[in-house]
């Protein structure tokens, strides 16, 4: 059995029809999707048409909660005051192109899906606004897929793709508290345990504008890692076209994202 998981689409529909043709050429046998199907991106209420109409099952993403609860209630931070005016715009704009359907439709998105061993969320287990990091120490990212109660946890957030694989071996934890005599030194046994990171379908962060997806062949256990060409220069046209901010056009084209000190678009964020 092989299933296709993608993440991020931001209202890129050039990128989403471009990524379903893959996928068909791949012959998966479902698809998942890890969220953030708006924000940022000038075709939000068609990509999430799109992804309704295949009956995908979808776990929501920060920008779809965005969406329904309002701006504050996600807790990624920006990178500056034009950055974060940027931001505002867009949701501004999102939230008018998007109509009470979707909005429904959005707010019924579960936080993570499951199947057979493997779990699926946008952030992490915890939240949707938390960044799996291919630099997390072990144990954190061991906890994180431990806590899905899953053997593969796939996840996106980041826009960057990647695999983690988290070797089986022995770990210790020291426990101590007020009803512990002393510190007490627990061990136990940890199987191998994977994170995949998808990366991101409709604005990538990997250096090229290609969208980025996974295929998992679930009896293999073999992660291929998809990189997708499209008409990125149309979404790129119809960003302008639609009165939203023109960084977004330029970080597209390059496939990065962007710190933006005073009007400098130049400036790549290094956090």
């Amino acid at each position: 059995m092989k299933i296709a998981v993608m993440s991020c689409i931001h209202g890129n529909y050039e990128a989403l029809n471009a990524v379903l043709s893959d996928i068909d050429e791949q012959q998966a046998d479902k698809i998942f999707c890890l969220g953030d199907l708006v924000g940022y991106g000038p075709q939000p209420h068609a990509v999430v048409e799109m992804i309704r109409s295949l009956d995908i099952p979808t776990c929501a993403g920060c920008w779809d909660e965005d969406i329904v609860e309002g701006l504050n209630s996600c807790e990624c931070s920006y990178p500056s005051v034009l950055a974060e005016k940027r931001g505002k715009l867009a949701h501004e704009w999102t939230n008018a192109q998007i109509p009470l359907e979707t909005r429904e439709y959005l707010a019924e998105l579960p936080h993570s899906l499951r199947e057979y061993n493997m779990c699926f969320v946008h952030g992490s287990p915890h939240s949707n606004h938390e960044y799996l990091l291919p630099t997390m120490d072990a144990f954190s990212a061991l906890e994180r897929v431990f806590s899905a109660g899953a053997d593969v946890l796939f996840c996106g957030h980041t826009h960057v793709p990647y695999v983690r694989t988290l070797d089986a071996g022995n770990m210790q934890v020291r426990v101590s508290g007020p009803s512990i005599e002393g510190d007490k030194d627990l061990s136990f046994t940890a199987p191998l345990k994977r994170i995949v990171n998808v990366g991101s379908v409709g604005e990538p962060r990997h250096g090229r504008p290609n969208a980025t997806y996974v295929i998992y062949d679930v009896d293999a256990q073999q992660v291929t890692l998809r990189e997708v060409e499209y008409d990125y220069q149309a979404t790129c046209a119809a960003i302008i076209e639609k009165g939203l901010p023109p960084i977004f056009a330029w970080r597209l084209a390059r496939g990065l994202e962007y710190a933006e000190r005073a009007d400098d678009p130049t400036h790549v964020c290094e956090r």
